[in-house]
């Protein structure tokens, strides 16, 4: 959701006294819906992400990436990232002999 001003409602909300005392104390009474909203914000993301992440539960098969079977996970990262490394080096230096 964009951070531009979009259409409020009023809707009551039911909260323990403590917890109203305790975001008024850190971010003022005037500042109390913003509050709310930017946590319900937040907790809606994050329950959306472990939804997501719950229905990808499982899709990685070890029997399709043979290639860490081979080498194991931690060689195979160290491999990638050195050709990686290599690459961009061979680029680097293809472009600064073309500015010539």
């Amino acid at each position: 959701m964009s951070k531009e001003k979009s259409k409020t409602i009023k809707t009551p909300l039911v909260l323990p006294e403590e917890l109203v005392k305790e975001i008024d104390e850190l971010m003022g009474k005037r500042k109390r819906s913003k509050f709310v909203t930017e946590a319900a914000r937040k907790e809606l993301r994050r329950i959306r992400l472990e939804r997501v992440l719950e229905k990808a539960a499982g899709a990685w098969k070890d029997k399709d990436h043979l290639e860490l079977e081979e080498k194991g996970t931690y060689q195979w990262v160290r491999d990638f990232r050195e050709e990686s490394e290599k690459r961009f080096k061979d680029r680097k230096s293809i472009c600064s002999e073309q500015e010539f």
